[in-house]
């Protein structure tokens, strides 16, 4: 861990603001230009150990908000709502409390020797501290209902009250439909996000997922992590979730099938057709759920550069990035999550780029958003596109920034997602003048463009996607490729930590190409467009 004296705390503070002052003192008329020290000092400030890793819920985060709310003044942006530069994100923080619950599955009236954690995870989904349930259990294949690809597991079927059993991933390609649901890629309607939603819109009381590594892309202990022994976090506002919500690993929903009468193997096989339709199994879920909840209000950063053109103004551009992280964790070693990387980078990356919006506007206006509780579930994004602070309708694109390039300058630009729209041009256009070219697009297995925060932008209609790094490397091409690798060991670890000896090279070169692509959107004369038949395409309608 990094310690940080209070006389260096007031001398960062101090010089980040004599970084970002002078900057007005420039030609408006020259480009402008994202520079190294003020990123590397917000960077170094947000992922210290005194912002005890921006945990949501915890006294770090509502440091960071109130550092980045502090720099937006400093900079002399705009309050992106009203007068105000925050916008109220209402949080329910649950933990369940497997031993005061009485919760079990039952096959044919007998209970199953299942353990929370070791074999099943469960919580509620509408921030309820208790529920007594008693409800039969339904297999819904995938739990998809999808008009665009004709597909509909449900069948009209009356779900209400039941506890939906669902698996994850979607229906696989096959030699006549290759590109059914993507192909090899994960669509939305794979992530056990979009199961708990649709759940919730056939009116079941709950929803468990059936777990494996290769499904889910990641093994059992994730599940673990969590959801058992962990607070996790809702929005209390809004659509709520079914009471229930949980997973189940493999061998659990064998066992729970086979006694009650089923095969699990022949359903998945029959899921895989168009023709399912939901099976009723003679099993239950029943007895009382109890959890700890409690209410918690986070904060949304918006700070705006308005447009120069009269007209054009009106619309935005937005840019964002999630200050929180995991936090502190744990009670003995290093129990502060710092999240340098992931994402005071992004983070620090977004002020340093709103100091250059700031020096020369662009003809629409430019919004910076800090958004929170992304680790969460993308909660802070979520809640800003239910409540926008700019009508999404006169939203020309949000770029996203989450855990950026550490290692060094690169030839290549990770762009994925802007081919579903118009911006996937512009985004050619914006890499090619800083001499740089799109990386290679590879199948998103893991469904990687449904887990940032752009995404809620996205399934709201708004052109949206992330900028990630390039990994063709200028300098030291192996050794640096290793360094990047090697970062898979720290992400969401204690040892996420800042480096003073980090080469920002490519960090500010990927602040640069968002602030460059940002403003060839905003100087556009009309708004981007998705490309049509796309999933989240939907017409615009500015008047």
């Amino acid at each position: 861990m990094h310690k940080m004296t209070p006389s260096f705390v007031a001398s960062a503070l101090a010089m980040s603001l004599a970084l970002a002052f002078p900057a007005y003192a420039a030609s408006s008329t020259t480009a402008p230009t994202v520079q190294e020290a003020p990123l590397r000092a917000h960077l170094a400030f947000l992922s210290n150990d005194l912002l005890e890793g921006r945990g949501t819920g915890q006294r770090g985060a509502d440091l960071a908000a109130l550092y980045l709310e502090t720099q937006a003044q400093a900079l002399g942006l705009a309050p992106g709502n009203g007068n105000s530069f925050r916008q109220s994100v209402q949080i329910a923080g649950i933990k369940t409390l497997p031993a005061e619950s009485t919760l079990k599955l039952e096959a044919n009236g007998q209970a199953l020797p299942a353990a929370f954690g070791k074999d099943w995870v469960f919580a509620p989904g509408d921030a309820t501290a208790v529920h007594q349930l008693n409800a039969e259990l339904v297999f819904v294949g995938y739990g998809i209902k999808a008009d665009d690809e004709k597909w509909d597991d449900f069948k009209g079927v009356d779900l209400k009250g039941k506890i939906l059993v669902a698996m994850v991933n979607d229906p696989q390609p096959t030699a006549e439909q290759p590109n059914r649901f993507n192909g090899k890629g994960l669509t939305y309607y794979g992530r056990w996000t979009y199961k708990f939603e649709e759940a919730k819109r056939q009116g079941a009381a709950g929803v468990i997922l059936i777990h494996t590594t290769p499904t889910a892309s990641y093994g059992w202990s994730v599940i673990q992590n969590s959801w058992s022994g962990v607070e996790r976090f809702q929005l209390a506002a809004g659509t709520l979730g079914t009471a229930l919500q949980g997973w189940m690993t493999d061998d659990t929903a064998r066992a729970l099938f086979k006694a009650a009468g089923q095969d699990l193997d022949t359903l998945r096989a029959a899921a895989e057709r168009a023709d399912f339709k939901p099976v009723p199994l003679a099993a239950r879920v029943n007895g009382e759920m109890k959890a700890a909840v409690r209410k918690v209000e986070q904060f949304n950063i918006a700070a705006v550069v308005p447009g120069t053109d009269p007209k054009l103004k009106d619309e935005v551009v937005i840019y964002s990035a999630h200050y929180d992280h995991l936090g502190k964790q744990g009670e003995s070693g290093d129990t502060i999550f710092n999240g340098a990387v992931d994402n005071a980078s992004g983070a620090a990356a977004l002020l340093a780029m709103a100091q250059e919006a700031r020096r020369a506007p662009a003809k629409r206006s430019q919004m910076f958003l800090w958004v929170a509780a992304e680790e969460q579930g993308l909660l802070g994004s979520a809640a800003y596109a239910s409540a926008p602070l700019w009508p999404l309708a006169k939203t020309a694109a949000n770029l996203n920034l989450d855990s950026l390039n550490f290692v060094g300058a690169t030839r290549d630009i990770g762009t994925q997602g802007s081919e579903r729209t118009e911006l996937g041009k512009m985004a050619e256009t914006a890499a090619k003048a800083m001499g740089m070219h799109i990386a290679k697009a590879e199948p998103d297995l893991a469904g990687g463009y449904f887990r940032s925060d752009h995404f809620s932008f996205a399934k709201n209609g708004v052109p949206a996607f992330s900028i990630e790094s390039g990994s063709e490397y200028i300098k030291d091409p192996a050794g640096s490729k290793e360094k990047a690798r090697a970062y898979g060991k720290r992400y969401h670890q204690a040892s996420d930590e800042y480096d003073a000896s980090w080469d920002l090279s490519g960090m500010v070169q990927t602040a640069q190409y968002t602030l460059n692509l940002g403003r060839i959107i905003a100087n556009q004369p009309k708004l981007p467009e998705w490309k049509a038949g796309d999933a989240f395409a939907k017409p615009r309608n500015v008047k």
